[in-house]
C-alpha cells in the first residue's frame, strides 16, 4: 500500500464560457483565481485555476473553457460530484446566498451523517458544500465571504461506476481505507490526509456511460509532496500493471496520468513548486501566464482568447 498520497491535489473540468466560469467561482463561491494560463495542448483555450489564497493542493478547482463545446452527459465512468468543505453551521448562509444568486440544483441532503447542500455550476457541474467540523484550513475571505462561511477547499469527490471492484482495490493500493458503506455508496478516506481526502464510490450497474462535455470532470488529481514521492508512486503503479505517462512539467506541479479500471482519468501531482513560482502572491491569477514554449506566440494567443473581466 502506498503512503505518499495525502488526498486530492486538484480537480479539472470542462466549461463552455471563460467569463461565466470565472464569475461563478470568484464571485458566487468566493474562491480566488490563482492562475490564468492556457491549455498545454490547445493554447487558444484558457486554463483557469481557483482555490484558497495561494492555491494550496486540495483546494484547487481548474477549468478548460472551450467556447463551442457541447454539454456533457452524466453517467458511469466519471467523477460524479465534487465536494467543497465549509465550516460547521454555514449551510444556511450558503443556501440563502446561492438561492439569491439564482444558482440551480439546490437541494439539502445527508450522506454518511454529513449535512450537504447540492448545487449546479454554470454548465450543470455537480457540486456539494459539506459542513466539516475541525477543518484547520483557511478559506479566501477577500471576495466578501467571511471566515465563518468561506470554502476551505475540497472535502473530496465521488466516482460513478458500473462495477467498483477493481477501483476499490486501486484506492486501497493508493492508501485509502474503506470507512463506511450504505446502499450503493462506499466511502474511502486517507487517515491523516490533507483534508481533501475522501472518495465516495456510487455503484450504478445499469447506468449508461458518461460522455464528456461542458460540466464534465476531465480528470481528478491526487497530491504527493514532491517529485521523488511521485516517482515512487509511478513505479509502484507500473509494477502493478497500470500504463502510466512519463512525468510532465505543468509549470506549477509535475504530473503523471493513468486510466482507472472504471474509466476515470487519475493524475498524481506534486505539491511543488506551487502557483507563486511566476507571480507574487498578492497578484496571483491577474496576468496571463504562458508555458515557456508559447511565450514567443503571446500576441497571437492573446488575439485568440476572449478577455476575462474581473
Amino acid at each position: 500500500m502506498l503512503k505518499q498520497i495525502k488526498g486530492l491535489h486538484h480537480v479539472t473540468s470542462l466549461a463552455a464560457d471563460a467569463q461565466t466560469n470565472s464569475d461563478f467561482f470568484t464571485k458566487t463561491l468566493g474562491l480566488r483565481r490563482v492562475k490564468k494560463t492556457v491549455n498545454f495542448d490547445a493554447p487558444e483555450v484558457y486554463h483557469l485555476y481557483y482555490g484558497d489564497e495561494v492555491g494550496t493542493p486540495g483546494s484547487v478547482m481548474t477549468y478548460f473553457p472551450f467556447p463551442h463545446i457541447t454539454a456533457g452527459q452524466a453517467g458511469a465512468g466519471e467523477v460524479g460530484e465534487t465536494y467543497f468543505a465549509v465550516p460547521k453551521g454555514s449551510l444556511p448562509y450558503w443556501k440563502e446566498r446561492l438561492a439569491k444568486l439564482g444558482v440551480g440544483g439546490l437541494t439539502e441532503h445527508e450522506v454518511f451523517g454529513e449535512k450537504r447542500l447540492r448545487f449546479h455550476g454554470p454548465d450543470k457541474d455537480a457540486f456539494s458544500l459539506v459542513e466539516v467540523d475541525g477543518d484547520g484550513r483557511q478559506g479566501w475571505t477577500k471576495a466578501g465571504i467571511g471566515s465563518a462561511e468561506a470554502i476551505h477547499g475540497f472535502q473530496g469527490a465521488s466516482l460513478r461506476l458500473r462495477d467498483p471492484g477493481a477501483t476499490r482495490e486501486l484506492l486501497g493500493f493508493m492508501g485509502y481505507q474503506e470507512v463506511d458503506k450504505k446502499d450503493e455508496w462506499s466511502r474511502f478516506a486517507i487517515p491523516g490526509g490533507n483534508g481533501a481526502d475522501v472518495i465516495d464510490i456510487e455503484t450504478l450497474p445499469q447506468a449508461g456511460y458518461a460522455h464528456q462535455g461542458a460540466g464534465s470532470v476531465h480528470h481528478i488529481a491526487f497530491a504527493v509532496e514532491n517529485r521523488a514521492a511521485q516517482l515512487e508512486v509511478r513505479q509502484a503503479l507500473m509494477d502493478t500493471g497500470y500504463q502510466v505517462t512519463p512525468v510532465i512539467d505543468r509549470d506549477y506541479f509535475w504530473a503523471i496520468y493513468f486510466r482507472t479500471p472504471g474509466g476515470v482519468l487519475f493524475e498524481i501531482a506534486t505539491n511543488e513548486p506551487g502557483f507563486d513560482r511566476d507571480e507574487d502572491t498578492a497578484h496571483l491569477g491577474e496576468s496571463l501566464k504562458l508555458p515557456s514554449r508559447y511565450e514567443p506566440f503571446r500576441d497571437q494567443i492573446n488575439g485568440l482568447l476572449l478577455p476575462i473581466k474581473d
